[in-house]
């Protein structure tokens, strides 16, 4: 786990390098008013003893006094009135001190990594988004402004957002945001509370996400996603999953199972349809012959799909009285062929099928078109063991005539 944590964090921050190459963040910050400019790192307090157009006199204590631009201020401060400082340096006898740096460097110290703060953003660069956490400048990466990538980091320009501070550094003065921890952490707890609702066998409507050949993902509400797989999409045989579904489209789905606390959910839209296997043994009795369409070849035999979801073996010793040595010899996909139902086996979902009739003659052959004469004669024949069927077939033909 911790080798996971590790390799997930140092992604974390090659993403963070990548997107600052180039970047200096001091720049994002007005001349002399960040946190340490010119070694500033004291908040001193102080009161206010003189007031003119230009200046302010703040006294720092006995014979201690010092000058602040009065454009620091956004209205004249009162005489007497308490203000936090920083020192920029000395004038003659003079301390030179700014109520600016000192609200940006108390604002700095009272964030930390993992403070979540109101960052406004303010520009944009090609490693991210430029913003402000009050009087303090940070930035945002690409890769931490939202869940998935954006393509077009400008729809956020002027937006103040929510973010988790990861990364602080004072030597560099960088402030590092992510937007998207904030977002992750709002995303589980959706999910957790969205979890609640959700029981095997529940039936939800949900949208698919994403495609994939062995099956769809689908969003079944509060950012709970599910696998469809290919193997409960249809009765019938379906390849790939865009066979069916497209990205975007609402479907209906059943909860087949969770596991791993949600973090795995199995779906299923099969299970919503009628079971073709319910009553294929009363259209289909056994020596019914039918038309069916082959879908698959092997080399052991065919597939014939009796009705869709349901197929049937069509073995390669009853494709030809010869040998056969691969069904493709005789057939091809998707053609249409007579057969029989010669087993029916519907608890275990199989079906055997022939492409002979009863009497072993090949369906659709002229023998099998003189069957009936043939079972006409064998039945009046007083010896039928031993009789020659050549001769039998020459004597039904001649009655025919």
């Amino acid at each position: 786990m911790t080798e996971k944590k590790n390799e997930k964090e140092k992604l974390l921050e090659d993403a963070i390098e990548a997107s600052l190459d180039g970047v200096r963040l001091q720049e994002l910050d007005d001349e002399d008013t960040g946190p340490k400019a010119k070694g500033e790192t004291k908040l001193h307090a102080g009161t206010v003893v003189g007031v003119s157009d230009s200046d302010v006199i703040v006294e720092l204590g006995p014979r201690s006094q010092g000058v602040v631009p009065r454009e620091e201020f956004d209205e004249a401060p009162e005489v007497g009135s308490k203000v936090n400082v920083t020192i920029r340096g000395r004038e003659d006898d003079l301390m030179l001190l700014s109520v600016k740096a000192a609200r940006a460097l108390s604002a700095w110290n009272d964030i930390e990594v993992g403070s979540v703060v109101k960052a406004k953003i303010i520009g944009l660069n090609k490693g991210g988004l430029e913003a402000r956490v009050g009087s303090i400048s940070a930035f945002v990466p690409a890769s931490q402004v939202a869940l998935r990538h954006v393509d077009d980091l400008a729809q956020f320009a002027d937006q103040t957002m929510v973010c988790e501070v990861i990364e602080m550094n004072d030597e560099r003065k960088r402030v590092v945001l992510s937007r998207r921890k904030v977002l992750e952490e709002e995303a589980e707890l959706a999910r957790e509370q969205g979890m609640g609702r959700l029981v095997e066998g529940a039936v939800v409507r949900g949208k698919v996400t994403r495609l994939e050949s062995f099956g769809a993902f689908v969003d079944i509400g509060h950012g709970i996603e599910g696998l469809v797989h290919v193997s409960n999409m249809s009765y019938r045989r379906v390849q790939t999953a865009d066979e069916m579904l497209k990205a975007g489209q609402e479907v209906e789905v059943m909860i087949l199972e969770i596991k791993e606390g949600g973090r795995r959910i199995g779906l299923g839209m099969k299970q919503l349809e009628s079971d073709p296997w319910e009553d294929v043994h009363l259209k289909f009795p056994v020596d019914t012959v039918f038309n069916g369409r082959v879908r698959r070849l092997t080399d052991f035999g065919a597939f014939i799909e009796l009705v869709p979801g349901v197929e049937g073996l069509l073995h390669v010793s009853q494709l030809s009285d010869g040998h056969v040595r691969h069904a493709r010899e005789f057939l091809k996909e998707n053609e249409e062929i007579t057969i029989r139902v010669t087993k029916m086996d519907t608890s275990a979902r199989r079906v055997s099928l022939s492409r002979f009739d009863q009497n072993g003659i090949l369906l659709g052959s002229d023998e099998a078109a003189d069957a009936p004469l043939i079972q006409e004669v064998l039945e009046k024949e007083e010896k039928p063991i031993g009789t020659n069927l050549g001769d039998l077939f020459k004597k039904a033909l001649k009655k025919d005539g």
